[in-house]
């Protein structure tokens, strides 16, 4: 059963954010997908630091896929996990230069070394324009407190929000609850005073 209340709180904070939210950006699909992979465990503003030094070294899954382990390493050392995301995106670009192309469905994507579903998500939703929900921290967070889902393994957030809501605001609602968690519902010490949508906050915290 879909509460009224978080439907309140979806209505005020999609007239507030911009229509259009990113915070990757890169020239191509395959691009988007690694910054994607570098952006685990990090911040989007990291990962747009230094995935223009990679690409310029390595434009594409071709020159990727032939890198050095250590050349990689050396450039996304300060993401952090680097040893990880470096074997990972190279294997990733071999395996995307011996299937010929980056799948568009989900069940295949998390088949490529390196992506998960949330990877996945964000590939469907922001170069396929397809419809996803797109788990991340933020989210997460976000549609706990709003009482969105009671789940907390993000694969079962994800799955528990595509049962209980309809597809046509399943990539909206990622994107304006990702976007209010950096805004007002952060981790620690959310600005609970000033949130748009405190009044169907579960979570919200009393003034003092």
């Amino acid at each position: 059963m879909v509460n009224k209340d978080k439907m309140k709180a979806f209505e005020v904070l999609d007239k507030l954010y911009p229509k259009d939210i990113g915070f990757l950006f890169a020239d191509t699909p395959f691009q988007f997908l690694v910054s994607v992979c570098l952006s685990a465990q990090t911040t989007d503003a990291a990962v747009m630091k230094i995935t223009p030094i990679l690409f310029s070294k390595y434009p594409d899954e071709k020159a990727i896929s032939k890198a050095e382990l250590s050349s990689v390493e050396e450039i996304i050392h300060p993401l952090g996990f680097y040893r990880v995301k470096a074997k990972n995106i190279i294997s990733l670009a071999k395996a995307i230069v011996e299937l010929g192309y980056i799948p568009d469905t989900i069940e295949e994507l998390i088949k490529l070394p390196g992506v998960g579903r949330k990877t996945a998500n964000c590939y469907i939703l922001h170069i396929c324009s397809k419809s996803a929900i797109i788990v991340d921290t933020h989210f997460k967070r976000v549609a706990k407190r709003l009482g969105f889902t009671d789940e907390v393994d993000p694969d079962k957030v994800e799955l528990d929000i595509k049962k209980h809501y309809d597809e046509a605001i399943w990539s909206r609602l990622s994107m304006v609850l990702n976007l209010h968690g950096r805004k007002f519902c952060y981790s620690k010490n959310p600005n609970c005073e000033a949130c748009p949508v405190n009044a169907y906050c579960r979570s919200v915290k009393p003034s003092k």
